[in-house]
Parts: structure tokens; sequence; C-alpha cells
């Protein structure tokens, strides 16, 4: 601006247009693009709970997130957010999602033992920590940490306390516009000595002279081709889904030759994905990414019918039986699972297999556990009853030896047997 002021007072009215018109350019060019990171940063909003289901006085109340302090007992279901920090005092099967704190890919199973004080962060199995969501089972916690207090809280303010890093780029151009300032300002000086005694030039003549000299010798192009060249740069990443929020970041960006970064929920979008199925006599390629109904499953290019090949379609109706979790589309069109991850995508690939549905009952079952790495149900079809098992390979391979299937069929017979006994109780009104 000073720049295009001087040549405007020079009469250098050229200039002054094109230096106003770049440096108008850059500053809307700027602000469009803070503007979207600014847009891309509000959507952190979204990974708060908006509503809490707590305990107060004995009554279970509905109440908005924001209202919650420290104390208060918070019921943990299935898909929910966690609205604070919590300490579990009770849990039933409780799986809880923390990629986004710990990287881990599997959730965490919780319990309600006690934990030394120097416990790192992603084996505080007695904790469930704010904005991370239950994929299964259910849970009570009383609050330990709301707003800035809780694990989310602290890396926000690690965040905004981070000092201002002047970019090499701009190092570089401050050092330079230095050496440059003083060189004119010399060479000028000079100039105006040599022409006051040397040649006896009239002072207001050659002071004229001097400055439009000057002024001629600054380089005040060189921030705006500077700025140009890095609003390139932004725009081109942005065409690649890449936020840049300063200009002086794209060159940052360039100058870097290692990344140390987490992988999940950060390089990746912790979302699993059948690709290959493998039976006896085949393998199968699946198409699609993500949680997306969205593919086929295809033998040697073809896309096959899955209803006619036998073995296929009932290892694929076992994992759609054999499933606790649930896949759905949000209001912005994404799909997401409600449970395991490895779940979730077996759900998908019985969506893309395009199976005949039949009428299956769950009679009783064995909810995996990490310690037998099994899941197992008892199923009525019809008139007929079978058991759906799947699981770890090596664990399954022992299974098929008859004495160690046979204790899984006790099970499931005992579970009937207690489910029975229930249904009875309550025709009874019992």
């Amino acid at each position: 601006m000073v720049a295009a002021v001087i040549t405007a007072v020079l009469g250098h009215y050229t200039d002054t247009i094109i230096i106003v018109f770049v440096a108008v350019i850059n500053a809307l060019m700027g602000f469009i693009q803070e503007n979207k990171a600014e847009k891309a940063l509000d959507d952190i909003k979204n990974l708060l709970s908006l509503k809490s289901l707590v305990i107060r006085n004995g009554q279970r109340l509905e109440i908005d997130s924001k209202d919650l302090t420290v104390g208060d007992i918070v019921s943990l279901n299935p898909g929910d957010k966690v609205p604070a920090d919590l300490r579990l005092f009770k849990t039933n099967n409780l799986k809880v999602e923390e990629s986004m704190l710990t990287g881990e890919s599997v959730p965490s199973d919780k319990f309600i033992e006690t934990v030394t004080e120097d416990t790192p962060l992603g084996d505080r199995d007695n904790m469930a920590f704010s904005s991370t969501t239950v994929t299964s089972g259910t849970g009570l916690g009383i609050v330990t940490g709301i707003g800035s207090n809780t694990e989310l809280g602290k890396i926000n303010q690690l965040i905004a306390e981070t000092p201002h890093i002047v970019t090499p780029l701009i190092q570089q151009t401050k050092k330079l516009g230095k050496i440059i300032s003083f060189v004119i300002v010399g060479i000028a000086l000079l100039v105006f000595l040599f022409g006051y005694f040397f040649r006896d030039y009239p002072t207001g003549e050659l002071l004229l002279a001097v400055i439009g000299l000057a002024v001629a010798a600054i380089p005040e192009g060189l921030p705006a081709i500077l700025s140009i060249i890095l609003a390139i740069g932004v725009q081109n990443m942005a065409k690649r889904n890449a936020i840049i929020r300063n200009l002086p970041s794209v060159e940052t960006l360039g100058a870097v030759s290692v990344i140390c970064s987490d992988k999940t929920g950060t390089l990746t979008k912790n979302e699993m994905t059948v690709k290959v199925v493998v039976t006896k006599n085949n393998e199968y390629e699946v198409s699609g990414n993500g949680y997306a109904p969205e593919g086929e499953i295809l033998l040697d290019g073809e896309k096959v019918d899955v209803n006619s090949e036998e073995v296929l379609s009932n290892l694929i109706n076992c994992f759609e039986y054999c499933n606790d979790a649930t896949i759905r589309e949000d209001e912005k069109g994404q799909w997401i699972v409600n449970g395991d991850p490895t779940e979730g995508a077996l759900i998908t690939l019985y969506e893309k297999a395009d199976l005949e549905e039949r009428e299956v009952k769950r009679v009783a079952e064995i909810p995996f556990d990490s310690s037998y790495k099994y899941m197992a149900i008892l199923a009525e079809m019809g008139d007929k009853k079978r058991i759906f098992i799947k699981g770890a390979p090596d664990r399954l391979i022992r299974l098929a030896e008859q004495e160690k299937m046979m204790k899984v069929l006790m099970i499931l017979i005992v579970n009937t047997g207690i489910i029975r006994l229930k249904n009875l109780l309550k025709e009874d009104n019992v």
C-alpha cells in the first residue's frame, strides 16, 4: 500500500493500479481460504454429543451435554458419543472406539477395576473419554472432567498454546527485504551526496530524482508475486481436499521431508472393508470401499450370483446372522457403523451379496470375548435350528474337534433354556 501511494504521487498510475489490484486479490484469496478452514474446524463440534442420559436424584433424565457437571452419573448405550470424561463403575460388555485419542483401530474393552495413577491413556480401561463412541454394551460412569479439563480439551489447549512459528520462506523474504532496503538507501544516499557536492544539482530536483531512484529499485512486486504463487499452491491443494489455513504453510509443506504421524484416524478413516473372500475352492474379490454397500463380488473378474454358490452364500449368511453391528447412512450421506468395525465390514459384505432374505430367529448366543475369540449363535430357521459361529481362525480350527464343539453346543442349549424360562416367567406375570 505504501508503494502504491508513492507511485501515485510520482504519477506512475499504471503501477499504482497493478499494485492495488494484486494486493486486493491476495487479501481476497486469503480471506476465502481462511473462511474454508474455519468452516472445516467448525465440524469438530460434531464430535461432541448434544444430549446426555444422566441419573439425578434417582431419576433418569435427558439433558444437554453442556449442562453436565462433575459428579453426574451418565448412562452409556451403543452408538452414544461420550459427553465428558467418565470414571466407569458399572459395565456390561462395554466397548468404546477411542481411535481419535489413542490411535487404536479396535474398540477398547472397558472394565471397572482400579488402575495405577501413571497408567498410559490407552490403557485406562476404567475410563470413558469425551467425544469417543460406544460401539457395544452398556455402562454407567461418574463425570470426572468437563470442557477444557477433558483429555480432548487438553489437546485443544496444547494447540491453542502452540507458539507462532514464522515459516522459512517468510524468514528468508524478511532477510532479503532488509538487505535490499539497506543497499538501496545506501546507494540513494551516495547518489544524493555525489550530485550535491560534485555536480551542483538543485537540492529539490536532486531529492526528487533520488526518491524516484529508490522507489524504482524497491521490488514492491516481490511480495505480491510470492503471494500469487502461494495462492496457486493453496488452490491446487484444495482441489485435492487438503485445506490450508495460511498461505505460507504451502511452502512449509514443500520443505517437509519426514512426517511422523499416527495412522488410525489420521492417515486412515478407521474403516474396515472386506476385499477378498476365500473358500475351499475359490478366491473371490470384493469391490467398493468403506461401509457403503456399493460393490460386487467377483470371480476371475466376473460378477458372481451368490445365491447359486452354496458355500459362499452360507459363509456370508453366517456373517450376517452371527453379528451385533449395524450400518446406516447419516444425514450427510456418509455410511457409518454402530458396533465393531470388523463386524460392520461383514454386514457391508452381506449387503453387497444381495442374498435372498430368510426368516431367522436368534434363540441363544455366546457373545464375542477376547479371551476365547469367537461368537456363536443358535438360530431358528423355520422348522430347523442351526449353529453359526465366527471368530479367529486358530480358535475355530481347534473348535473343529468334536469335544470342544460339544462344549459350545452345551452352552447354547443352557442359554436357550434360560431364555425360555424368562419367557415363561413373563407370560405368567411373575
